[in-house]
């Protein structure tokens, strides 16, 4: 287990990123992948894409083909999913890159639903820097909204949650933060998510607060 302490950090503070929508812009990717599923399933690509942002795929495959195999459905999305990975195109969000740098290495981590081998191939296209600690959706057994994702972090940290702060731009993000008792910033949204105890309409301008809250700096 991480020492809570970390040279250039806050004694405990850490800073917990979700990825896709939050540091990497990959929203026409994700509409893209359902989209093409959708499509083989002879199913209607908005109303699928619509449920899988609030679901986890397994839960939108129940909602939406509750008569199909949700393994194989799951299988067929990732196949997309790594194909994507290899050919999209990807940006990080403005700032990502000089925030992540600026960051003192080892007071900040990754928390997503997607996969690590996807979000590793993502920041490599990005050129966006991997941190040590990243809890993926294979290294929980319930994911966002709960809260153990972002738990999950906070341990492997050995920080107390309430010294964690969770950037993230969807509703179930900003739950799962909220359940496991962090401080909430919602970031690349016109206007605030449900209960984010800050907003910002980009990550951008974000950056700065983020920096200090880790640092004390400023």
């Amino acid at each position: 287990m991480h020492t809570a302490d970390t040279d250039g950090a806050r004694a405990g503070r850490r800073v917990l990123f979700d990825v896709d929508g939050t540091l990497i812009d990959a929203l026409d990717n994700q509409r893209r992948v359902w989209r093409t599923w959708a499509e083989r399933h002879g199913l209607d690509g908005d109303e699928v894409y619509r449920v899988a942002l609030r679901t986890r795929p397994l839960e939108t495959f129940a909602h939406v083909a509750p008569e199909r195999d949700p393994h194989a459905c799951l299988a067929a999305l990732h196949e997309l999913e790594d194909e994507d990975v290899r050919s999209g195109v990807y940006t990080a969000f403005a700032g990502a890159a000089g925030l992540l740098s600026a960051l003192p290495p080892g007071s900040w981590g990754l928390v997503t639903s997607n996969y690590e081998h996807r979000v590793r191939g993502r920041f490599a296209r990005t050129g966006l820097p991997v941190p040590e600690v990243l809890v993926d959706a294979a290294a929980v057994a319930q994911g966002k909204p709960s809260p153990v994702p972002y738990l999950l972090a906070a341990e492997r940290f050995g920080v107390l949650p309430e010294n964690c702060l969770v950037v993230e731009d969807a509703p179930s993000g900003v739950l799962s933060g909220l359940r496991a008792g962090m401080t909430v910033w919602g970031v690349n949204t016109p206007v605030a998510v449900d209960g984010t105890h800050r907003h910002f309409t980009s990550l951008e301008e974000a950056a700065p607060e983020i920096l200090t809250f880790v640092t004390g700096a400023g």
